[in-house]
């Protein structure tokens, strides 16, 4: 009879990729009949972290997996297509947990800055809306919309001329002037026009709502001491009080929603216009910056880094440190969605540049997610790219994985 071998294929099995580790156990369990039961055990939970259910109040979802927000501008004249409600529905049909949609602008002049951007406002865009939400219900999904103003930030891929440009101090990057300043009446407006986006949000069914407030937009523009120099009660010396604006449309959605209605805000350090910020530079800086967010009604932050496995604060817990995503749980208590270049070696950055990404395995987001890190994961290209993203994670065919080729974004698969 042969030596129990148990702990030593484990540790060998850590340095397989995926792929592998099946086929190792598929060919090699019959030297040892005894440790048949516990191998299939660890075949069929090799991503089973993944495919947990997640409950906040009444709302759940079958598993931690969210589609990312992904700007597709495939709605002409601001009007979410049948291309559209297809496009989602096919992500539904696959099992994302949750799908974030692309972002859709608020009721502001202003607010996009393309003309195929989907508008969250009138009759035309809340129908297409109505139509992708149903197309989604159907499919058994869950979806809610990204509620958005760009600000004073550019698109550098359209040539669309962005009427009434306005941000917290009438600048689109660091010393670079850019449209107007708002006025207080133009925060006031602002503000109501989150909250009926927000309304009708949950008058057309979604099931919850995220607030962008990230990558260098409207209201990051606010957070970020750069492009936010006012000196009236919106402006201010530190990250917390030039979050007033940020707190005022949180306040103002959930009265408009109600309680159990989960928001979710998107933040980040990085910006578009500058690649390397970083506004909270402790967690208690960061404390300081998401709490009073929190406190105002956000359920859940979503906080973005360009790659998820990176350390936050290096210098407190080392390489392997908690992500952006592990701190802001850490220091608030709510749960977190993090976000960063899953299953892709490249960043989005690359993608923006015109770099084509090999596809990458899951082995670091089982690690984190495994350590309670965080708790939802959100996919933006790997699952653009391929609406049978979910399944192959399910069934561990990640060898299956695609690359993503910046082409993808020209089309709806």
């Amino acid at each position: 009879m042969q030596p129990r071998c148990e702990e030593p294929l484990k540790v060998v099995l850590i340095l397989l990729d995926d792929r592998s580790y099946h086929e190792f156990y598929r060919h090699h369990w019959s030297f040892e009949p005894g440790l048949f039961q516990h191998r299939e055990f660890l075949m069929s939970n090799n991503n089973d972290i993944l495919f947990q259910p997640f409950t906040l109040g009444s709302f759940t979802i079958p598993n931690r997996i969210v589609m990312a927000p992904m700007t597709r501008s495939f709605s002409p004249n601001g009007i979410p297509t049948q291309q559209v409600a297809d496009y989602y529905k096919r992500r539904a049909e696959d099992g994302v947990g949750l799908i974030l949609s692309e972002g859709t602008t608020i009721a502001r002049n202003g607010s996009r800055n393309d003309e195929n951007i989907p508008l969250f406002y009138g009759e035309a865009p809340l129908k297409g809306w109505s139509r992708v939400i149903d197309a989604v219900h159907e499919s058994g999904g869950r979806m809610g919309p990204q509620i958005w103003h760009v600000g004073s930030a550019p698109n550098r891929r359209s040539q669309w001329e962005q009427p009434d440009i306005e941000s917290p101090s009438g600048l689109g990057a660091p010393d670079e002037p850019r449209g107007r300043v708002m006025s207080e009446q133009d925060i006031a407006d602002s503000i109501t026009a989150f909250a009926s986006a927000a309304a009708d949000a949950k008058r057309l069914g979604f099931d919850v709502v995220e607030v962008h407030g990230a990558h260098g937009y409207l209201v990051d523009q606010f957070f970020w001491s750069e492009l936010n120099k006012r000196s009236d009660s919106y402006g201010g010396a530190t990250l917390k009080e030039r979050s007033k604006f940020a707190i005022e449309v949180i306040k103002s959605i959930r009265t408009a929603v109600g309680p159990g209605f989960p928001i979710i805000l998107r933040v980040s350090q990085w910006k578009l216009q500058n690649y390397d910020v970083k506004m909270a530079h402790t967690p208690a800086e960061l404390g300081d910056w998401l709490n009073p967010l929190v406190e105002a009604g956000v359920d859940i932050l979503h906080c973005s880094q360009r790659r998820f496995w990176e350390p936050e604060f290096p210098e407190l817990d080392g390489a392997d440190g908690l992500n952006f995503a592990g701190w802001a749980k850490k220091v608030t208590g709510v749960p977190t969605i993090s976000v960063g270049s899953v299953g892709l070696a490249l960043d989005t950055i690359s993608s923006f540049s015109g770099e084509s990404s090999a596809p990458a395995d899951l082995n670091r987001l089982r690690a984190r997610m495994e350590k309670d890190e965080f708790d939802l994961i959100a996919v933006g290209r790997a699952i653009l790219n391929d609406p049978h993203w979910v399944t192959k994670v399910r069934e561990n065919k990640t060898d299956e994985f695609q690359s993503f080729a910046p082409s993808a974004l020209a089309q709806l698969v």
